[in-house]
Formats: structure tokens, C-alpha cells, sequence
């Protein structure tokens, strides 16, 4: 069975129509999937780059592609590109294509690294193609009912596929949301997420950094998973390791452009507090982070941890909520060299909605403190605010902030 995802419509959508479509994300959540998922029974030609023989023949003749693709049948409209990245030069045969006849051809890439293009090739089809992030489930993508008031809430596209079985948020901190994990048994989750790290994240990434020392790689890659969702310091990091300065921001930058992780900025506009500059940092997925910290894949997890991952986990949700937006929303965070802080800062074009996370579910009125304290700072872009905690039903802590449960997130 295949479950509806949030880009089902919309990459099919009228509006892309005579562009072409390139899909990015991390490898394994479902970019593969739900492009054979969404082009079945079509007229479709793919070139799975995966394929080492395959790879090899258009590495050593690009042109090659446009030949084959020119002798299609004249009935095969749709052309898939899985892996671009892996034959940079696909992507001038396919912008000669494109331009030759921008309707006889659709066109879909999907690619698991920013990286290589940016480095092979310059040419990323500027004003030919629409680009598309694909993340891991999101609640948007599962069964229940979500709050629909809030700048981040969307509802459901119109897809004829079931939505994804909601989960327990217990088992989402520990094994995160990738679409293959979500359908496993815990029994054997933990083992899937090591073999992820192991080999893609440690494997891949260190070809993608052309790292020298793969050790250092891997030493950073551990403490990047235990630093995420905190500030980074990349001085501390480099004296923690003994990797220079210089190569941890550029480990920093692999994992960003391999789509493994994302940075958060801090809250940016004007207002009469110093604001601290240092950003965060969050792997896509909470399963891969704690398989890359090496901590222990199951229940023991949340003892100690359980609210720093609760924290990561909204921010994870909040981060692929601003991604399938688009580039008028973002997430930030708050906080002052005086000690004040709000967790995160959704940004929308019309308002911005200054959040707290708490495990507990039991609010108090002075659980929303900082909030409050940030309505007051900002008031022409923040009306009001939210703490998302773990509380049955929506309650109303004060006059300008609600409790809402992390359910309807």
C-alpha cells in the first residue's frame, strides 16, 4: 500500500506542468517511491543512476542521454532522473532538451546532494525548473486531526492514497519518521537505522567531503548528533575533537547540502533586546540523529533524554512544515543575552508565532513567561503564541498563549 505524502498533488500540479521538476531530499524518504508511485501507468523512460553500468556509460558519453531519450516513443512523455547529482552533465543534455521544445518532455530529477551539483555543474536549469524538498512523515501526512488555525497548519491535498497510521510520540522519538522505518518492528528498527548511518551517512559523505582523515569524519559525526538542536560553537567543537575549526564548518556544510541536516538561525528583526547570533543546528530525522549519537534505540532512550528530543521533534515538524511552504516561511529561535528564550519562531508572511516546548502535561500559566515576554517586544509582526507540551486538549494559559497538544501540531 502506498501512503498519501504532502508533494502527491503537487508535484502533478498544473502549475509545473512545462518545468522541469527537480525533487531533492535525503536519501530513503521516499523520493524514488512516490515519483514511480505518482508516474505508474504512465508512458515513462528512467534512468536510474544508481545503476553503476548505467552510470558509468552516461559518465563517459552525456550526449548519449539525449540521443536516447530523442528516440523515445513519441507516446512516452515523462522522463525520470533518479540520483542526478551522481552525472552532473545529464543536466545541460536536458536543458538542450527543455529548450528545443519545452512541452514535449516532463522532466523529473530527484537528487540527494545539493553538493555535487553545485560543484560539477553551474547549470541548476535556472527558470526552466521548480525545485521540491521531500522530508520524512510529517503529522500533515498521517491520520489525525491538526490544528487548522496556526500559519503552519495546511490542509490535507486531495490524493486518492490513505494517509500514513499515526504513531505514538514515544516511538517517534526514538525512531524518527522515515517512511521505511515508520512500517518496521522495533524489534529490528534500531538495526536499520545503525546500517543508515553506517552506510550512507559515514559512507557517502565522507566521498561527498573527499575527507582525508575518515576517522575525523566519524568523530564529528557523533558529537554533531549529541551537539543538535543546541547553539554551536565551532571553537569548542574543534578543541572537543581536535578537528580543526575550519574542517568541522566544512563537515557542518556536507551535511546541509546532503540534505542530513539544517541550520536554524536565530530570530533576526529589530526589537530592544541583544539578541544572541550563534545558530542551531538539527538532523533531518530524530531515528538517524540517535543511531549517528550512538545512544541506545529503544524505550531507555527517553529517560533521561525525553525532553530534549520532544523539543527536536517539533522543530523537526515546524522545519518541514516551512519547507513544503516555501521560501516566505522559516523557523527561527529567540534568545537574549539577558537569558530570556523562546524555543522556536515561525515565520509567516503575515505574523510571527513565537513557540515554547514542554514535556509536560500540566501547563501553567507561567510556562508561557517568555512567549508573553516576546509578544511584548514585537507587537506589529507577534499577536500571539503557543506552548506545545503534552496536555490532552487546548487550553488557554493566558490571554495571548495556548497549551496545544503536540497531537494537533
Amino acid at each position: 500500500m502506498f501512503f498519501r505524502r504532502h508533494l502527491s498533488d503537487v508535484l502533478l500540479s498544473g502549475a509545473s506542468n512545462d518545468k522541469v521538476r527537480l525533487l531533492f531530499g535525503a536519501r530513503q524518504t521516499g523520493k524514488t517511491a512516490l515519483l514511480a508511485h505518482l508516474l505508474a501507468g504512465a508512458e515513462t523512460a528512467s534512468f536510474n543512476l544508481q545503476d553503476s553500468s548505467l552510470r558509468r556509460r552516461l559518465e563517459s558519453d552525456p550526449s548519449s542521454f539525449s540521443r536516447e531519450v530523442r528516440a523515445l516513443p513519441r507516446a512516452t512523455r515523462h522522463v525520470l532522473v533518479d540520483e542526478v547529482q551522481k552525472v552532473p552533465a545529464l543536466l545541460d543534455e536536458i536543458q538542450d532538451l527543455y529548450d528545443a521544445d519545452p512541452t514535449r518532455y516532463q522532466f523529473f530529477l530527484t537528487g540527494s546532494s545539493a553538493r555535487r551539483l553545485r560543484t560539477h555543474s553551474s547549470n541548476l536549469l535556472p527558470g526552466r525548473s521548480h525545485v521540491y524538498s521531500i522530508y520524512p512523515i510529517s503529522r500533515w501526512e498521517t491520520d489525525t486531526h491538526l490544528a487548522d488555525s496556526w500559519p503552519w497548519s495546511q490542509a490535507a491535498t486531495p490524493c486518492d492514497d490513505p494517509p500514513f497510521p499515526a504513531q505514538g510520540l514515544e516511538r517517534m522519538l526514538v525512531y524518527g519518521g522515515l517512511p521505511g522505518v515508520r512500517q518496521e518492528n522495533p524489534d529490528s528498527a534500531p538495526r536499520t537505522l545503525e546500517a543508515y548511518v553506517e552506510n550512507y551517512v559515514e559512507e557517502e559523505i565522507r566521498r561527498e567531503a573527499a575527507a582525508r582523515d575518515l576517522g575525523a569524519f566519524s568523530t564529528f559525526l557523533r558529537l554533531a548528533a549529541f551537539e543538535a538542536g543546541r547553539t554551536i560553537n565551532l571553537a569548542h567543537l574543534s578543541q572537543e575533537t581536535g578537528i580543526a575549526a575550519t574542517t568541522v564548518r566544512n563537515f557542518y556544510q556536507v551535511l546541509v547540502d546532503t540534505f542530513i541536516g539544517h541550520w536554524m538561525e536565530p530570530y533576526s528583526r529589530p526589537g530592544r533586546k541583544r539578541l544572541l547570533s550563534t545558530p542551531r543546528f538539527y538532523f533531518f530525522d530524530l531515528g538517524v540523529r540517535n543511531a549517528a549519537a550512538r545512544l541506545a534505540l529503544d524505550d531507555r532512550l527517553l529517560d533521561s533524554g525525553s525532553g530534549p528530543l520532544f523539543e527536536q521533534w517539533v522543530a523537526l515538524e515546524l522545519l518541514a512544515r516551512a519547507g513544503y511552504r516555501g521560501r516566505s516561511h522559516r523557523v527561527s529561535f529567540w534568545r537574549t543575552k539577558n537569558g530570556a528564550e523562546v524555543d522556536f519562531v515561525y515565520e509567516a508572511p503575515r505574523e510571527d508565532v513565537p513557540i515554547e516546548v514542554k514535556w509536560t502535561s500540566r501547563p501553567r500559566p507561567g510556562d508561557a513567561r517568555h512567549v508573553e515576554t516576546f509578544l511584548d517586544l514585537y507587537p506589529e509582526r507577534a499577536h500571539r503564541g503557543v506552548v506545545i507540551c503534552r496536555v490532552e486538549q487546548v487550553q488557554q494559559l493566558t490571554d495571548r498563549v495556548v497549551a496545544l497538544p503536540w497531537s494537533a501540531l
